[in-house]
């Protein structure tokens, strides 16, 4: 167990931070799944701009690396792209 009140202080920020970002990286996950479940090409392409802005953000701020962030899009348009 930790001695310094230093160290506390950021076990209880650590513990924190790891919280919120857990759940930015699960929502990123459920929106991306959503995403790719969708069959229908206007449909997927209203949602799309939501999922892409959610990804930039969370590369922004460090929660997913950018080259994933921009693996994920990329891999999303050719999909969209894709459809009938």
């Amino acid at each position: 167990m930790a001695n310094h009140k230093s160290s506390l202080k950021r076990i209880r920020q650590d513990k924190k931070k790891n919280l919120h970002n857990r759940y930015y990286a699960k929502t990123m996950r459920n929106a991306v799944r959503k995403l790719r479940a969708i069959t229908d090409k206007e449909e997927a392409l209203k949602l799309y701009p939501s999922v892409q802005k959610m990804l930039d953000k969370l590369a922004k701020i460090n929660i997913i690396h950018k080259n994933k962030a921009a693996n994920l899009k990329s891999s999303l348009a050719n999909q969209i792209n894709k459809m009938a």
